[in-house]
């Protein structure tokens, strides 16, 4: 009789142990990830917020990134082009891409990247090497396009990745080719090891008649595929 009520309460804690697992997988499963889909000119566009907080105060929110994932193919990654992308669902987004669509996510805005018009080229060294020298030239490369109806804007989240301890030669063409005054400008960039450097003072010099916000979002290339939920309390501690 006791090696029987023994057997019985073995099988109670192996029944209740499974259950635990399951329950755990399920949770896992249910985080939040951005699910991308198709768009024009292949732009990545996630499903926004339900009535987000800017949204319901009437203000009109803007995301504005530059990225460069160094492929394009999500299979047999080399380890520079796996440092500047992460994948998701099969889809290579560049690091702050994917952060700017996570942004996106959280606050329903509307999303604009920017793009030069001659494509920067996606080998490592050369890239590397090429952002370097434009950076010495203190370069303006042309872009490829401009945000239209600007104006109806309040707010810009405005993201980058950290080229050389500066933002790209290019975040500076766009700085300096559109009118930020009166906006909210919120900085976001990802970065491997300089965090945002100089760049937040240096955004604020260029667009001086903008509320430029201190407290910007800044993630290692090393953990952004794990930074959904810092980005989501971020952007609610900011009031979006």
């Amino acid at each position: 009789m006791k090696k029987t009520l023994t057997l019985v309460l073995a099988l109670v804690i192996v029944l209740a142990s499974l259950a635990g697992c399951g329950s755990s997988k399920n949770q896992s499963n249910n985080n939040s990830q951005p699910q991308p889909s198709s768009t024009e000119q292949s732009k990545t566009i996630l499903p926004p917020a339900e009535a987000s907080a800017a949204n319901k105060e009437g203000k009109k929110t803007l995301v504005v990134y530059f990225s460069l994932p160094e492929t394009t193919n999500p299979n047999n990654m080399n380890k520079e082009e796996a440092n500047s992308a992460v994948v998701i669902n099969g889809e290579v987004l560049g690091n702050t891409q994917y952060v700017a669509h996570l942004i996106q996510k959280n606050t329903g805005a509307d999303i604009f990247r920017i793009e030069p018009k001659t494509p920067y080229p996606t080998n490592h060294r050369t890239l590397v090497d090429l952002a370097k020298t434009e950076q010495n030239n203190k370069a303006r490369p042309e872009l490829a396009a401009t945000v239209e109806n600007l104006g109806k804007y309040d707010v810009i989240f405005l993201g980058y990745p950290n080229w050389w301890g500066d933002m790209p030669m290019i975040l500076y063409s766009f700085l300096e080719s559109h009118n930020l005054s009166g906006k909210t400008i919120i900085p976001f960039n990802t970065h491997g090891g300089s965090g945002f450097s100089n760049t937040i003072n240096t955004i604020a010099a260029l667009q001086p008649n903008a509320s430029v916000i201190k407290n910007g979002f800044t993630v290692s290339r090393d953990t952004v595929q794990n930074c959904a939920d810092d980005v989501a309390a971020w952007v609610k501690e900011l009031g979006y």
